[in-house]
């Protein structure tokens, strides 16, 4: 990026795809709260020239991409709408990647880690997680599959940065995208350990990395894996001492869902040297998440 003729950074401005998006939304109550000025995209992401025009007029000097197709109410969708998740996932994204890389503009891309799940080389339980270079190897659901897709042909673009976001957590716990929210209202649910990330932690770091002008793949997620089950736990100790959950397992969640689920477990080790600060997931869910919302004592 440029510097000004005193040395000193221009000043910020932010574009923004994804405005009725969760982390969109987000996204912009953060530039208020540290005075970044910043604009929502008003085009499609498919659309080359309504993506010129929203640079020519705002003329940003980051462009965050939060926007994409995950379904509703879940990925199942896209398994019976594969045009519509190309469209957005794959086609919009490189768009929206070509455009500002003829701008000279980095785009700070949320992508997803559910791409990946245990395998030999990295078991379930074992600690060894899946790093940045290494390839997708999970392809169950038609979501995942165009993320991949659109990873490997981002990695072309020298003026992206791309955040494997997992399993997306924070402190509003009435979000019905909230993690926590989602498997607190399921009749019942497995118990793995995943790798999850703590958006009011993680959103400011990848403004940070904005301004930094970070590119390349990130393991956007907290350091370590907590279970389904340790998250209901801390849920009922800090939330609702009456809560109670039932588990099932994969052959018979398989049984009530379309497309396959991810599980796995991200290595953070690229994040936390960046940013030391990083906390562990289940410190930052305690910390984040569960303190600022705490409502019984606990022991």
């Amino acid at each position: 990026m440029s510097l000004s003729v005193n040395g000193s950074s221009p000043k910020l401005n932010f574009l923004i795809y994804g405005r009725t998006g969760w982390i969109g939304g987000l996204l912009g109550k953060l530039c208020e709260s540290q005075n970044i000025s910043y604009s929502y995209g008003s085009g499609r992401l498919e659309n080359r020239a309504s993506i010129l025009s929203d640079i020519d007029t705002i003329k940003p000097t980051h462009v965050f991409n939060a926007a994409g197709v995950t379904g509703r109410p879940n990925v199942d969708w896209c398994e019976s709408h594969k045009v519509e998740t190309v469209r957005t996932n794959v086609v919009g994204t490189l768009t929206l990647a070509d455009v500002c890389r003829e701008k000279g503009l980095v785009v700070i891309n949320y992508a997803t880690g559910c791409i990946f799940e245990y395998d030999e080389k990295h078991p379930l339980g074992s600690g060894v997680g899946f790093k940045e270079e290494d390839v997708p190897n999970f392809v169950g659901s038609y979501y995942s599959k165009t993320k991949a897709m659109v990873e490997d042909l981002l990695s072309n673009y020298e003026n992206v940065c791309t955040l494997r976001v997992r399993m997306p957590i924070s402190s509003d716990l009435s979000n019905p995208r909230n993690f926590i929210t989602k498997i607190t209202r399921y009749e019942k649910v497995v118990n793995i350990p995943n790798s999850m990330t703590i958006l009011d932690e993680l959103l400011p770091i990848s403004i940070e990395m904005a301004k930094r002008n970070l590119t390349g793949i990130w393991n956007f997620t907290n350091p370590g894996v907590v279970s389904h089950n340790e998250i209901l736990e801390m849920y009922r100790d800090y939330i609702d001492p009456y809560f109670t959950w039932k588990n099932f397992n994969l052959e018979e969640q398989a049984k009530v869902i379309i497309a396959p689920r991810s599980n796995n477990e991200l290595d953070a080790t690229k994040l936390k040297t960046e940013f030391p600060e990083l906390l562990s997931i289940k410190e930052s869910l305690i910390q984040n998440v569960f303190k600022p919302n705490q409502k019984t004592s606990v022991a």
